[in-house]
């Protein structure tokens, strides 16, 4: 069956409201509209048959090493007339991890991501799912993750995974935040090759994966004043963590106080967006202890 998941959860709907609605009325999102969202990191130099290669940097980090974001191009399915942009950063034998993007589509605070995934020994790799389009206020964002193949994104997100353990990486992890997030849930219940998965603010609805039939381990991480009601507010973070514990699915749920949505976010401009969002104040603290956490979690699974 076909998903489109067409809103994202407003702060006035309630858990019970979601159970009887389909999932083209699941989420909603607050419209939004940052005065200033032009922020590019990467600077892509074009490299003959579908590579390039963007040199970044983690913001707010000095690197101590130089590290090259590579755009490929690679198929869904197995579809040649299916391909999509993927952006790989990393050592090609360390474990892969799939980063999936926020409603924004494939920016500088997803690249920033990768970027420090990568640093900590990983090879990242993101899947461009609105195919090289990006939000550049709210409204524009909301309109790219209406028009969104949900079912279609996990197969990419398989389709990246695939290609990791084709490429050289034994292991491999998908993390992702918001819609991210929620598709992270997702391709721990559908795709086998994922060997361990951490969520950061999003939770699929049951019409597209049932989190207790998640094959792989999962940890999650969500704001206590998270307002996305249904989605990826404390009630719900509480919700899933019970679900997961009855399930036995190994699991880590974890819910950090004085932070709202997209806590994570951490550079500069990605600061600035919270605060035009209505997401409140950054508190690195919570991102440091997040990380850590990560690593843990993947060092567990992917390393060991």
């Amino acid at each position: 069956m076909a998903l489109a998941w067409r809103h994202l959860v407003t702060p006035s709907a309630t858990a019970s409201s979601l159970s009887s609605r389909p999932v083209s009325n699941l989420i909603s999102i607050p419209h939004f509209v940052p005065a200033r969202l032009r922020y590019p990191h990467c600077h892509l130099t074009a490299l003959p048959f579908r590579r390039s290669v963007a040199h970044c940097s983690a913001s707010g980090k000095d690197s101590k090493m130089a590290l090259l974001l590579e755009k490929l191009q690679i198929q869904r399915n197995g579809d040649a007339k299916d391909v999509f942009d993927i952006y790989v950063v990393g050592d090609e034998k360390a474990p892969g991890i799939v980063v999936v993007q926020e409603w924004w589509g494939v920016d500088f605070e997803i690249k920033n991501h990768a970027m420090t995934i990568a640093q900590k020994g990983y090879r990242a790799l993101i899947p461009d799912l609105y195919r090289g389009k990006l939000g550049l206020d709210a409204a524009e964002a909301q309109h790219l993750m209406e028009g969104l193949d949900w079912p279609g994104a996990v197969a990419d997100i398989a389709a990246s995974a695939k290609w990791l353990k084709e490429h050289g990486s034994p292991k491999v992890g998908v993390t992702g935040f918001c819609m991210g997030g929620a598709l992270t849930i997702a391709s721990a219940v559908r795709i086998p090759e994922v060997d361990a998965a951490v969520c950061f603010y999003g939770i699929p609805p049951p019409e597209l994966a049932d989190p207790t039939q998640a094959k792989a381990p999962v940890q999650a991480h969500f704001g206590q004043n998270d307002p996305m009601k249904g989605f990826s507010d404390a009630e719900s973070a509480k919700a899933l963590e019970e679900k997961l514990q009855k399930a036995e699915v190994p699991s880590e749920v974890y819910i950090y106080p004085n932070v709202a949505h997209a806590f994570m976010n951490a550079s500069p401009e990605g600061i600035e967006r919270k605060k035009e969002t209505g997401f409140g104040d950054h508190h690195q603290e919570a991102v440091d202890l997040a990380w850590s956490r990560f690593e843990a979690w993947f060092g567990k699974y992917l390393k060991a």
